[in-house]
């Protein structure tokens, strides 16, 4: 069985956007952008948030029909097309572009989503990661660490009630400084 990886941008000081929800702070290059194509290329399926799902759908789906897409973008957008996803939320009624809507104990529905998919998942969106996190469901966690403090926003990392130990298991650096940092849950 493959490994759920939870894995985003996030600023200096831990926050993966601005408390108006701006994404905006992360700088994503070429180089950047590529490497994150590598991973997507890797999992057999993304679990999203409403939000993050939101954000994605708004774009990837037409992406290749933007005259300003590089090869880098068009890569990725193809990359994100062909993998199935499944949406968590409460509030949508339906979702598009090779997306399922999911609710639910997220426990239960990864159990269903294994059974479909032996290899690597990602969990995106730092709400419902946090639902993952907080019953030690995340295997790997990916910081990609950009040189900016925000002082404020929404948190990589949900509070907890104990520590959770990790492993420091890669790390990788940008010419943008941005810093790569994966860590394995023990």
């Amino acid at each position: 069985m493959g490994k759920l990886i939870y894995m985003m941008n996030v600023s200096l000081d831990g926050f993966v956007e601005t408390p108006d929800h701006s994404l905006d702070c992360s700088v994503v290059d070429d180089e950047l952008h590529s490497w994150f194509n590598g991973h997507m290329r890797q999992v057999e399926a993304s679990l999203y948030g409403r939000r993050l799902y939101e954000v994605m759908a708004g774009y990837w789906p037409t992406a290749e029909s933007d005259p300003e897409a590089n090869d880098v973008t068009l890569e990725f957008a193809r990359a994100w097309n062909a993998t199935p996803r499944f949406v968590f939320s409460r509030s949508l009624e339906s979702v598009d572009h090779n997306s399922r809507l999911v609710s639910g104990d997220v426990r239960e529905q990864l159990a269903a989503v294994r059974a479909e998919f032996d290899g690597d998942l990602e969990v995106g969106g730092p709400n419902l990661a946090a639902q993952f996190i907080e019953r030690g469901l995340v295997d790997e966690y990916g910081l990609v660490v950009h040189p900016v403090v925000l002082g404020s926003g929404t948190p990589f990392f949900p509070r907890l009630e104990r520590p959770q130990g990790l492993r420091l298991i890669e790390t990788r650096t940008f010419a943008s400084g941005a810093v790569y940092l994966g860590y394995a849950a023990t």
